[in-house]
């Protein structure tokens, strides 16, 4: 892999991650750009603990601009982009709207493939590969910031989950705290090694490898299962079988496999609901320990894919209960899901 960083017109970084050693990066970014927004503040919740950022600046974000404006196609005839290069392979950038910015964190988006058409599932493996490497890389450098507590990549599919951007991307935001679905499960993992002794993430991988029932695909390095309490129609936690805190840890012979279980993964979840259906949309969210923790290698490392489509033509939305007490009620029994996502392997 190589690496090319550079500086966009306002003084934002840009990383090029190239698959060859001999690949030149010396694209120019020249639009007259104001300098980035950065007004964005963090918030604490006194009942609830959580912490909320305010930014107001990304109501001016850039909305469903049509394909031939696209921000994330490379600059081509004579168009200017957020990409200077006339195509690439994967790039990292600092997002020009952020939600997290300076002492507050830092939020980047992560272009997957120069096709505006594709999707990740459309990659190839060493595109998906590469894609990794961009990942693990990014959560290197963002740990030896002094603000940074925890690092969060993450990909939203799909104007249902309320995409603004259809070129295929993600997002990797560093947070300066440690966020309130991670420290929920410190707390449970704390509690399992103090009654039992073991480890709350080997035991949750072994019980589902163990009933089988609700596995979807099992490699020789990973293990992809639908949650026994899943709250999502469709939900898949996928684990490596050797358990690390975060991606700088994942060892060579996962790596390599990584790209395998993933895109199978996800092109099963665009079969779901038929072949006349729109693609699916779906979060895919990947969990690490947070940065500077005592317990972090208590913590494993894990990927969680899940649609709001609940069946053909009608969404799960978060409503009373959900939005209102955090109780989840799922209408799609996890064993069918993973019934279902076994069945739609290959076609």
């Amino acid at each position: 892999m190589k690496k090319t960083v550079t500086t966009l017109a306002d003084g934002r970084e840009l990383i090029y991650y190239d698959a060859g050693d001999d690949t030149v990066r010396d694209a120019v970014d020249e639009r007259p750009l104001d300098p980035p927004a950065s007004g964005s503040e963090i918030r604490h919740d006194p009942l609830l603990g959580d912490a909320v950022a305010i930014a107001s600046h990304r109501q001016a974000r850039t909305y469903h601009p049509p394909a031939d404006e696209c921000p994330l196609c490379p600059s081509r005839d004579g168009r200017q982009s957020e990409i200077p290069a006339a195509d690439y392979e994967v790039v990292v950038f600092e997002n020009r709207f952020p939600s997290l910015a300076g002492r507050t964190g830092r939020c980047e988006v992560v272009c997957f493939t120069s096709d505006h058409d594709a999707s990740f599932a459309d990659l190839t493996e060493e595109r998906a590969a590469l894609v990794l490497e961009a990942w693990t890389d990014r959560t290197a450098e963002l740990a030896a910031h002094p603000q940074v507590r925890q690092v969060y990549c993450f990909e939203n599919r799909g104007a249902e989950i309320g995409v603004t951007l259809a070129h295929p991307h993600g997002q990797i935001y560093a947070f300066p705290f440690t966020t309130p679905r991670t420290a929920l499960m410190q707390r449970r993992a704390a509690e399992h090694r103090a009654a039992t002794g073991r480890n709350l993430f080997d035991d949750v991988v072994a019980r589902e490898r163990a009933d089988v029932e609700r596995v979807v695909l099992e490699g020789e390095h990973w293990t992809a299962f639908v949650p026994y309490a899943a709250h999502w129609p469709y939900e898949v936690h996928l684990y490596p079988n050797r358990r690390v805190p975060d991606l700088r840890a994942l060892d060579d012979a996962a790596r390599t496999e990584f790209p395998q279980i993933y895109l199978e993964l996800l092109r099963r979840f665009d079969r779901i609901f038929g072949p006349d259906e729109p693609p699916t949309p779906y979060i895919a969210a990947w969990h690490q320990a947070p940065f500077h923790d005592a317990e972090r290698d208590e913590f494993g490392l894990h990927l969680e894919l899940f649609t709001v489509r609940r069946t053909s033509g009608k969404l799960k939305y978060l409503a009373g209960t959900e939005s209102g007490m955090s109780v989840f009620i799922n209408d799609v029994p996890p064993e069918a899901a993973a019934r279902r996502l076994r069945e739609v392997a290959g076609k």
